[in-house]
């Protein structure tokens, strides 16, 4: 299914929380950090005002608590303002 979204929101697809330290200790779901970067999957144009900067592909990084959860098919997604975007990796 083709996402799509109006003016200046951005849909993400974050990327999944790691789930193992860099020296192999397991984390565990309850302290696991919330996804703070993710890979923009639809656009809208943009406003008047504000024309839209960020592209369908980019990876981005967003505030912890940015944007509204969407589960869709099995998936989980981010619906944010273009102004939530912090970084464009």
């Amino acid at each position: 299914m083709a996402l799509k979204t109006v003016l200046s929101k951005i849909i993400v697809e974050p990327v999944e929380a790691e789930t193992k330290t860099a020296s192999g200790i397991i984390i565990p779901d309850t302290a696991q950090e919330k996804p703070q970067k993710g890979i923009v999957v639809a656009t809208g144009k943009g406003k008047h005002d504000e024309p839209m900067e960020i592209k369908v592909g980019d990876t981005v990084l967003f505030g912890k608590y940015a944007g509204t959860e969407l589960h869709l098919d099995d998936k989980k997604y981010l619906v944010m303002n273009q102004s939530d975007i912090l970084i464009i990796l």
